[in-house]
């Protein structure tokens, strides 16, 4: 008796999804909008198996995080074949499918035909505690740092319409005390008044690193500037609550990194990562984040480098050959960790220096030859990941050590 069967495709929402079952033949043989809820999800699962009929349903999903994360736990809790079809690859199939409508019961027949057709796509893979903690933690970090670049670039903006003085004098974006001083002066009458002994003073209470050079900037910047310009006051007091707010944000940011850094440093695989030069704590918890925390889903080391967007792939047509570029779809987020590392180990790394020089002296330009250099390395860590080894310097910074 040949074993029947079954693909179930899911369209994933935040409060509702639709789930389509085919046959072998592509027939349709079920269609259904559930609840994101546990019960109405487990009575999904509990039809889709009894139309198998003891055979097998393999499901498919275009999410794999955010309102997908319940039914991708339940699917796993019970043991069903779970494969990912990203949402551009959906959105793209379905072209060759008849029709222009879209709804979600044709997203979800597409999803299960294509996991039925296709012999490309990878399990769905679950990942560990500590590298799903740091998914959202390392997420929350993006969130609040492109928080603090944009108050920041509003705050020098405006405080540049009435005191460009000042806002050419203090380096904002990386002084803490920059910030102090605006918190409480930033006019140019009001710096005049206090003047620059007890401005330092008001600045050492407040423990302000480097307070004597702060308070002397703060007070040449003011005497540049005799003019009051109109909409000053309001200007003033808007630019000290945007000052208040991006010290906050580093204060958050400070604890943030603290949770970060004890998450990777209980992570099975953070002193491998660790010892690669470049990869430091916040590097390394985003390498785990974006690959789960383990790569046994990346077979081998091209795997990782294609997924990372380092690989290029052929763009050949007719009688041209041998053009590469970079590939359309890749991981973002894993390119932004392997290129910032590689960048990092030039400068620490003798290995990495020599390697880098060498291309540079090949004639690429320093992007070029710092994605090379990171294609390199992910070979590297890809090794020192599967047989669970700390790195190892080369010869060369071996001698230089």
């Amino acid at each position: 008796m040949q074993v029947r069967q079954l693909w179930a495709g899911i369209d994933a929402g935040k409060n509702h999804h639709h789930c389509v079952v085919i046959d072998t033949d592509g027939t349709r043989l079920h269609s259904q909008r559930v609840a994101n809820d546990e019960a109405e999800l487990n009575d999904l699962i509990d039809v889709a198996t009894r139309l198998a009929d003891s055979g097998t349903v393999t499901w498919a999903i275009d999410l794999n995080s955010g309102g997908a994360a319940l039914v991708i736990a339940l699917l796993t809790e019970r043991d069903q074949s779970l494969l990912y079809l990203p949402g551009r690859m959906v959105y793209h199939a379905s072209a060759g499918y008849r029709g222009d409508g879209k709804t979600d019961a044709k997203d979800a027949a597409i999803i299960a035909d294509q996991a039925r057709m296709r012999r490309d796509l990878h399990p769905m893979r679950t990942d560990d505690e500590l590298s799903v903690e740091l998914r959202i933690l390392t997420s929350h970090r993006t969130d609040l740092m492109r928080d603090r670049t944009r108050t920041i670039n509003r705050l020098r903006s405006l405080l540049g319409t009435y005191f460009p003085a000042l806002e050419r004098a203090l380096d904002i974006s990386n002084t803490k005390a920059a910030l102090i001083l605006l918190t409480g002066y930033r006019t140019p009458d009001g710096l005049r008044r206090i003047g620059q002994a007890r401005l330092e003073a008001w600045l050492r209470k407040r423990k302000t690193y480097n307070a004597a050079k702060v308070a002397a900037t703060a007070i040449e910047a003011a005497n540049s500037q005799h003019v009051r310009v109109p909409g000053q006051d309001v200007a003033a007091a808007t630019v000290g609550r945007l000052a208040e707010q991006i010290l906050a944000l580093d204060a958050e940011l400070a604890e943030l990194d603290t949770s970060i850094e004890d998450r990777f440093r209980r992570h099975r695989h953070a002193a491998v990562i660790e010892s690669m030069p470049g990869f430091g704590p916040l590097l390394g918890a985003e390498f785990l984040a974006a690959v789960g925390g383990d790569l046994a889903v990346f077979v081998t080391a091209d795997r990782l480098a294609a997924v990372s967007g380092l690989a290029p792939v052929p763009r050949d047509s007719g009688r041209i050959s041998g053009n590469h570029r970079r590939p359309r779809r890749y991981d973002r987020r894993l390119l932004r960790v392997f290129y910032l590392s590689a960048q990092l180990s030039i400068r620490s790394n003798a290995d990495s220096k020599i390697y880098y020089d060498r291309k540079r002296g090949e004639g690429k330009r320093h992007t070029q030859a710092v994605l090379a250099l990171a294609r390199r390395r992910a070979n590297v860590l890809w090794a020192m990941l599967r047989d669970n080894t700390v790195y190892q310097r080369g010869p060369t910074t071996a001698a230089a050590a």
